[in-house]
């Protein structure tokens, strides 16, 4: 993993706007309707390729491939494994929406919840369908890779964790079963990334957005056994990866809410420091989070590990002043060292492909400011 050693490096937490055409093709797959496979590669294969060429454009380091080819971050793993017929049956509202019901009407009409509310579930054993999807997320990729040059790509992949989330359980006969069941599948992809030259990104927002929707009802402490289990598996899942071609993100949902019932970083930090990926995603800009960096003095960063700060938001359409932007890295370099900070976005700018909070070309300016305000902070830094 590459990381400031002369300057700060820039990248994001994965996923970036489609275009409408493959939007269209993603809503088709998605909902089961008839769609033409042909074209949908053809398109994906296309939007990869502009997608990297236009981070290496913006000047972004450490690229993705936008996630393009999935409607969601966890829930397109319904569309490789077996086992995933089965309709949702529990109601997973987040504990925050909950206390300003008539706004969380308004979200789910707007399209900001509703893959949490509602959506397929296991009921079945898993497997995999097709290995070939993932051998074309793969190739599309590293051929975007050679052909822009970018300082270095990275791919994302769910945690066992996050998928049960998304993806309710009706057939596995506890939480934990399930869980060893989707890490079992998932510890191929996870190697297949690294394999492939990219490095691993595992998205763990159940490590936090997990306590205040599926855990809701739990303590911290209860909440914490919860998450350490999750570690602890996601662990066995990567023990044939080097932690060093490893990230790890971390989130508490990447939409615009109330946030009030999120767990506190220092809750949850000293454990999340036992997962093996090296580095650390974590949300830094949004008005609940943006605090946090306090909390490195409570529980200092293993000599091991860097952090990749959230420093530009991924829910609001302000564009972040590139000096702001500066000045979070700074405030964040002061804690851990320059070396070990690589500048970020709080999470995705199109988690869910159809209705990014996000608009488009705002995402992109926000990611310009991202690159100016690194420049700054590193010719402070430096």
């Amino acid at each position: 993993m590459k990381t400031s050693t002369e300057r700060i490096v820039t990248t994001h937490v994965g996923s970036l706007p489609r275009p409408d055409s493959l939007i269209a093709l993603l809503r088709k797959k998605d909902r089961g309707d008839p769609y033409d496979q042909l074209a949908f590669d053809q398109c994906v294969s296309a939007a990869v390729d502009d997608v990297v060429a236009r981070q290496v454009a913006a000047k972004i380091d450490l690229v993705s491939d936008g996630e393009m080819s999935k409607i969601s971050y966890a829930t397109y793993l319904k569309d490789r494994l077996n086992g995933f017929n089965g309709t949702a049956r529990e109601n997973r509202a987040a504990g925050d929406l909950l206390d300003f019901i008539n706004y969380a009407r308004r979200l789910v009409e707007q399209g900001g919840t509703e893959r949490t509310l509602q959506g397929p579930a296991c009921d079945g054993p898993l497997s995999v369908r097709d290995d070939a999807v993932l051998e074309k997320d793969l190739a599309n990729f590293s051929a975007a890779v050679t052909e822009h040059q970018p300082m270095e790509g990275f791919l994302t992949a769910p945690s066992p964790g996050v998928v049960t989330v998304f993806l309710q359980n009706q057939y596995y006969p506890d939480h934990n079963a399930y869980l060893e069941a989707l890490a079992e599948i998932l510890k191929s992809e996870y190697e297949a990334i690294v394999a492939s030259g990219a490095v691993l990104q595992v998205d763990c927002p159940d490590l936090a957005m997990g306590r205040h929707i599926v855990h809701r009802k739990k303590s911290v402490a209860e909440f914490r056994k919860t998450a350490a289990r999750h570690i602890e598996v996601l662990n066995a899942a990567t023990a044939d990866i080097p932690p060093e071609s490893m990230r790890l993100h971390l989130c508490w949902g990447n939409y615009s809410g109330p946030h009030h019932h999120d767990i506190a970083l220092s809750d949850i930090l000293d454990l999340v420091y036992t997962a093996r990926p090296q580095a650390i995603s974590v949300e830094g800009a949004n008005p609940r989070h943006a605090h946090e960096w306090i909390v490195f003095d409570r529980h200092p960063l293993p000599d091991e590990k860097i952090i990749i700060p959230g420093v530009i938001d991924s829910t609001s359409n302000f564009i972040e002043h590139p000096e702001l932007v500066a000045q979070r890295i700074c405030t964040y370099a002061s804690k851990v060292g320059r070396e070990r900070v690589i500048a970020g976005a709080d999470c995705g700018f199109a988690t869910f492909a159809e209705r990014p909070a996000v608009d488009p070309d705002i995402a992109w300016a926000k990611l310009g400011a991202l690159v100016e305000g690194a420049a700054m902070a590193s010719e402070r830094l430096w």
